[in-house]
């Protein structure tokens, strides 16, 4: 699992998922959230503006990151 570090104290998952180079652009975000394929500590995840803290776990099909 990768840990992705932040500079304040929170993050919105768009945001992180860009940032983790789970997803290109915006777009493909709201596509993955709506087909289901987001989970957030082990919750399936549909809101792109989901605000993050250190230690949650995003995970995208196979791939997960923490928020570190």
């Amino acid at each position: 699992m990768r840990e992705i570090p932040i500079r304040g104290e929170m993050i919105r998952l768009g945001q992180l998922l860009k940032l983790a180079d789970l997803v290109e652009v915006g777009a493909d975000a709201k596509l993955l959230l709506e087909d289901g394929l987001v989970t957030v500590n082990g919750e399936l995840e549909q809101r792109r503006g989901r605000q993050l803290h250190r230690g949650d776990v995003v995970t995208v099909e196979d791939e997960s990151v923490r928020v570190a």
